[in-house]
């Protein structure tokens, strides 16, 4: 027997920008606008902060706004953030060049479903991403709604992981390839962070399903409640984890974009993740992110 499921339709709104939602779910593509403009002007910084709240990730394209432009852009969220591995341009503190071409170095960070820096204990609030350069074909982000993952879990697993939480590592993820001593440091600036397994946005109210490609455990799992036996907690409670972390995957709840030039992805990093598809060798592809500092989690 098929079931139907009814998706959450978004309504239209009155804005000064031309906008088209992507998905049902997730997404909007925004139309007559300037984010060079947009840096500038209060009101229409008030409009774009609303939609990204309804919206979680919007989209633009033919944005040939300059280096400085986009950091002003970015700080009208909140102060800027650096990347210990990725670093930043060093004449726009805060703007992280995130190229790849023939002669970097393999890795696999981008291309797993995730929310930037959880491995911090206040994870950014959220990026303004550019395309700099980009491949022919290949390449595409895809964004997921983590409120909706969270809405659509069954109750007996909302009710089974209400209070968890969640260590999340860069040591474990950025760190694995390093030198043994490299790895200890890097753990060191950046111990492991706890988070809720749900956390609550702060100006939506919304509940998000908060594990990802970051997270390596619960911390509290393991009570009387929960294990009876040691099978109880391994493989037990792995497998919650990787089932909670598999939910990002599920298309309902997905937008995909492709890259043109001078286009533009703002996301909201509490709301929401995002996995970069790395398809596109030998072509390169370029981009500049501004990560904004965000909130301890709750």
């Amino acid at each position: 027997m098929s079931v139907t499921i009814e998706m959450p339709r978004r309504t239209r709104t009155v804005t000064p920008f031309r906008i088209e939602p992507l998905t049902a779910t997730i997404g909007a593509e925004l139309f007559d606008v300037d984010l060079g403009e947009v840096s500038r002007d209060d009101a229409l910084f008030a409009e774009l902060r609303a939609l990204l709240l309804r919206h979680k990730v919007l989209f633009l394209r033919g944005q040939d706004f300059t280096r400085a432009e986009h950091v002003a852009l970015a700080e009208r969220f909140g102060p800027l953030e650096d990347h210990p591995v990725a670093g930043s341009d060093p004449d726009h503190p805060g703007l992280v060049r995130i190229y790849k071409d023939l002669d970097s170095a393999p890795e696999h960070y981008e291309n797993a479903y995730h929310c930037d820096a959880t491995w911090r204990q206040n994870p950014p609030m959220g990026s303004v991403l550019r395309a700099v350069e980009i491949p022919p074909v290949g390449g595409d982000t895809v964004w997921v709604n983590m409120a909706l993952a969270y809405t659509r879990l069954p109750q007996s697993v909302k009710d089974r992981i209400d209070g968890l939480r969640a260590r999340h590592s860069i040591e474990a993820s950025f760190g694995a390839n390093m030198p043994l001593e490299a790895r200890h440091a890097l753990h060191e600036r950046f111990p492991d962070a706890e988070h809720p397994v749900v956390r609550t946005h702060p100006e939506t109210g919304e509940k998000i399903l908060f594990v990802n490609a970051f997270a390596t455990h619960f911390v509290n799992y393991h009570t009387p409640d929960n294990v009876r036996f040691g099978i109880d907690y391994a493989p037990g409670a792995g497998d919650l984890l990787r089932y909670l972390i598999s939910q990002a995957a599920i298309p309902e709840y997905q937008v995909r974009w492709r890259w043109t030039p001078d286009s533009v992805a703002i996301w909201d990093n509490r709301s929401t993740q995002h996995y970069a598809v790395q398809d596109y060798w030998p072509a390169v592809r370029k981009m500049e992110r501004a990560g904004i500092v965000g909130d301890a989690t709750f």
